[in-house]
């Protein structure tokens, strides 16, 4: 069975996005992600985030600096440019921006989906001012997550499942090979760490538990490497 291309998963997946994602899991992942690149927001300097989707993160980064998204899908774009968005139609392995445009730069659920993933980082390092930071977010072969992933793929539509498109599980030494000479990891925080199943994060006497947990094991030695999703911080030299 052949895969549909990226572009044509999202822009199906546009539809129904942004249902439930105000409450729960999708609520506390997109809160320890956005908290992760905040920390390396400039006062006023440029953000980027690659695959913006929807807008729901890039709404967050607005806050602290003067954010712009990219994303392939059009039907993402339309539902955040609806939000009041900046955002460019464009591919993560050619960005429509010149050299050292922006000071901090951030993916989230996107190059896992990315084949020429070297020629995504590179456009990454090209676009960040020296001394930049990118958080760039990749997932993890070693967690709870990649296992429910072979054995179950959840349904995005009436058509399509996780199993049309592209996807890659890595590990944490192939995601360090990623990234090109000019950028140095500094940092790594793991997502979704204890969490077996997102359904639990919808029960009342769960939520809080599993949710002061997972942003304690998002920066603890060790156990953070077991986050279904790694997101490594490098910074332009």
């Amino acid at each position: 069975m052949s895969l549909k291309r990226p572009q044509a998963y999202y822009d199906e997946f546009s539809k129904t996005y942004d249902d439930g994602r105000d409450d729960g899991y999708h609520l506390l992942v997109d809160e320890l992600e956005s908290a992760i690149v905040q920390r390396h927001v400039r006062a006023g300097g440029r953000v980027l985030e690659i695959g913006c989707g929807t807008g729901l993160i890039l709404e967050r980064l607005v806050r602290h600096g003067r954010a712009i998204g990219v994303d392939l899908s059009r039907g993402m774009l339309l539902r955040a440019h609806a939000r009041g968005l900046t955002v460019v139609q464009a591919s993560a392995t050619a960005l429509p921006f010149r050299d050292g445009a922006f000071d901090t730069a951030c993916s989230f659920k996107v190059l896992a989906h990315v084949e020429r993933i070297r020629d995504a980082t590179a456009e990454v390092a090209r676009v960040l001012r020296s001394g930049g930071h990118a958080a760039l977010e990749f997932y993890n072969r070693l967690s709870l997550r990649y296992l429910t992933f072979r054995l179950r793929r959840g349904a995005i539509s009436q058509h399509t499942t996780e199993k049309d498109v592209y996807v890659r599980y890595d590990r944490l030494a192939d995601m360090r090979a990623y990234f090109p000479p000019a950028m140095r990891i500094v940092d790594l925080h793991g997502v979704r760490v204890v969490t077996p199943h997102a359904a639990l994060l919808r029960a009342p006497l769960l939520r809080g538990l599993l949710g002061a947990l997972e942003r304690r094991c998002a920066d603890a030695p060790v156990v953070r490497r077991l986050g279904g999703f790694l997101v490594l911080v490098a910074r332009r030299e």
